[in-house]
């Protein structure tokens, strides 16, 4: 169901992009994924603006300033994953005696909806949302719109379990050579988590955007300036591969192989 117009409590709802040059940033992921934008106005930071992306007149995806207190602590342009919730403080109340953290307390962003960020016990950082008027991305699961989270942690079962207390989560992981958990609300699989690939990656929360040629799309990036950090290669679900923007936030295309 590609629009949507509400998100069961638990599920994935957003994503968007905290970069050291939002003006840049637009213009490569418009040139990539052919979104416009609604640019709309912080009102407590004059001149600076939180634009939505949008695809076929759906918002799919924001993109906003890094704030200064993450340069200053070194924290680079990153992709962040949301999680629609019900009832805000009563999903923090759970996060605690999970093993998680509070890292932002909850607050209200105007009429859009309340939100807080979460740390997991494994290091990984992920924002919930509880809805007013903005209900997460409204056009999801095709080309240029975001169509999966994945988590990379080193302890997968440390993170099942945080999940499972915060969200009501369950969690079914394929065994080989690199084991892959997904994620289940309802029996339906609604994100991801695997070991890290290589060395040195944090523990983190990745997103996926659909692409309908993911070899065209890597190329493309290369051109518009960005980076190739795994080039396509295909898995099980469909052809995928990693990328970073120009100011070095990472994300993954997929182009899912057909049912």
């Amino acid at each position: 169901m590609p629009e949507r117009t509400s998100y069961a409590s638990g599920t994935p709802n957003w994503i968007d992009l905290q970069t050291s040059d939002p003006s840049a940033a637009k213009q490569f992921y418009g040139a990539l994924f052919g979104w416009s934008y609604d640019d709309r106005p912080i009102p407590e930071a004059p001149g600076v603006f939180y634009s939505m992306a949008q695809r076929r007149a759906h918002n799919v995806a924001g993109i906003g300033p890094l704030p200064d207190a993450q340069v200053d602590q070194g924290v680079p342009p990153h992709w962040n994953s949301y999680v629609s919730v019900d009832d805000l403080d009563a999903t923090l109340a759970k996060v605690g005696p999970a093993g998680g953290t509070v890292v932002m307390p909850p607050f209200d962003i105007y009429d859009s909806g309340r939100m807080a960020v979460v740390q997991d016990p494994t290091g990984a950082v992920i924002a919930l949302w509880q809805a007013k008027e903005h209900i997460g991305a409204s056009l999801v699961n095709e080309p240029g719109t975001f169509c999966w989270s994945e988590l990379i942690t080193p302890d997968i079962p440390a993170a099942v379990a945080f999940y499972r207390a915060v969200f009501g989560w369950d969690a079914a992981t394929t065994e080989g050579d690199m084991p892959y958990t997904e994620f289940k609300l309802g029996g339906e699989s609604i994100a991801g988590g695997m070991n890290p690939p290589m060395p040195g990656i944090p523990p983190m929360w990745g997103i996926y955007i659909a692409v309908d040629d993911t070899d065209a799309t890597v190329s493309k990036t290369t051109e518009l300036g960005g980076s190739v950090i795994a080039p396509a290669m295909d898995i099980e679900p469909g052809r995928f591969a990693v990328l970073s923007d120009p100011q070095g936030a990472m994300f993954s295309v997929i182009k899912m192989h057909q049912a």
